[in-house]
């Protein structure tokens, strides 16, 4: 006992300094990153790939044939309202299904097969009949993220109110004096000939949180894996005698058993690894058995969840072992505080600043979503995102193995032990 007070660290001025640096830098960075991703998806919104389909089969007005759909798709892709927001896709239906059934675009505008003639109609050219009101349907997507579909809608929306609007005053100035003979419904649907209706392009299940599932499940297990990791490290530091362990009022404490440090990241990966299969197992149970998320392919679901956490938690272990107790907040950075804003799932990277376009390249979370938006939404298609997501995988696997094991050993070469080698005393010859 040293009859000092433990309230008298608080006078330490380092105590204070180096906490409030480290947990200011925090506070910083975690609002840079989550409020400055996410803070005018419209105004960074950049080339949002939106389907444009022409499926307008044209009709004879006058001895002519006439296509307004290819007046209307041309219209919609030269015009500078959307600027370079906005990248037009020209497709068939065909494509345009296929594209939205892998993710690939958030929204599509349709021009159906009987545009031309429904609109010819309304100024009294067509063959006698009851005119109908010409159509252009809005596709929204909202398996490729809630915020991008809207984003989608919204300018694909006004794109196609602004081409009926162009293509009546086009039709109105060709009709000339022949608009007195028409109804006055008539001359009024023909100043704004085109009905815009929004449909869901790739309906999802009920249990699909309206596209919000794939984010949420791979953010679990990317959780699961970061803490795990975290738990596994101490745990083994622990059985080898390096760190007492507290269970409430008691102190366990092992005796030491030397392991070098590249010994010691192996003996927490392979655990990590092993545990991964209990892990993955039970987020897959507690996700769709226990709360009935909609989920296809059970096995490759199931395969997915446990790589993703043994790559996550092995990821982890190695940061933490490379800085030591400051790794807890690498950790944090990279697998939380840098990922979420960066994953895709809900504002897009095509409306993101170019600064977090570039985090998503190599972020663990986006790459793991994808491959989990793929098999939940996409029939597990491997160019909708899951072979991306296995690459990458196996990528972060191998950088974290040449990181940490070349880091550690190098820290072995030079003697960096966790626990200095004891030194025997030399003997000394006693004089006879």
């Amino acid at each position: 006992m040293n009859g000092i007070h433990p309230f008298r660290v608080l006078r330490a001025k380092p105590l204070w300094i180096a906490n409030g640096v480290i947990t200011g830098a925090l506070a910083l960075l975690f609002t840079v990153f989550y409020v400055g991703a996410n803070i005018d998806p419209a105004g960074h919104m950049k080339e949002l790939p939106v389907g444009l389909v022409n499926a307008d089969k044209g009709a004879a007005v006058g001895g002519k044939q006439v296509n307004l759909g290819a007046r209307i798709t041309e219209s919609i892709k030269k015009s500078t309202a959307g600027g370079d927001k906005i990248d037009w896709k020209v497709m068939n239906q065909k494509e345009m299904k296929e594209e939205l059934g892998k993710g690939k675009l958030f929204g599509a505008l349709v021009v159906p097969a009987d545009f031309t003639s429904a609109t010819t109609a309304l100024t009294g050219t067509a063959p006698a009949g009851t005119p109908a009101r010409p159509t252009l349907t809005v596709l929204t997507n909202q398996s490729a993220g809630s915020i991008g579909s809207s984003l989608a809608r919204t300018a694909t929306t006004t794109a196609a109110e602004n081409a009926s609007l162009q293509l009546g005053r086009q039709l109105t100035a060709q009709t000339g004096a022949q608009q007195t003979k028409l109804p006055a419904a008539a001359r009024i649907l023909l100043a704004d000939p085109a009905a815009v209706t929004v449909k869901d392009g790739h309906p999802l299940d009920s249990h699909s949180g309206l596209g919000l599932t794939a984010f949420y499940y791979a953010l679990t297990l990317v959780v699961v894996g970061m803490l795990s990791a975290n738990v596994i490290s101490g745990q083994v530091d622990h059985a080898l005698g390096y760190t007492h362990n507290d269970m409430g009022p008691l102190r366990l404490h092992r005796p030491l058993i030397r392991a070098s440090r590249v010994q010691t990241l192996a003996i927490s990966s392979t655990l990590m690894a092993g545990l991964s299969l209990l892990m993955g197992t039970l987020v897959l149970a507690g996700a769709v058995g226990i709360m009935g998320m909609d989920a296809p392919h059970l096995p490759l679901l199931w395969l997915y969840s446990v790589c993703a956490i043994a790559v996550t938690g092995i990821g982890a272990l190695t940061l933490l072992a490379v800085f030591g107790t400051p790794g807890m907040l690498v950790v944090t950075l990279v697998f939380i505080g840098m990922a979420v804003p960066t994953a895709g799932a809900t504002t897009p990277l095509d409306a993101l600043p170019g600064f977090y376009r570039f985090l998503a390249e190599f972020e663990p979370l986006r790459q793991i979503t994808g491959g989990i938006r793929s098999i939940l939404y996409y029939d597990a298609q491997g160019d909708a995102g899951l072979t991306r997501g296995w690459v990458m995988m196996a990528a972060g696997l191998v950088a974290a193995a040449l990181f940490g094991f070349g880091v550690l050993g190098w820290y072995d070469r030079r003697g960096l032990h966790r626990i200095p080698a004891e030194t025997t005393p030399e003997k000394t010859a006693v004089p006879a």
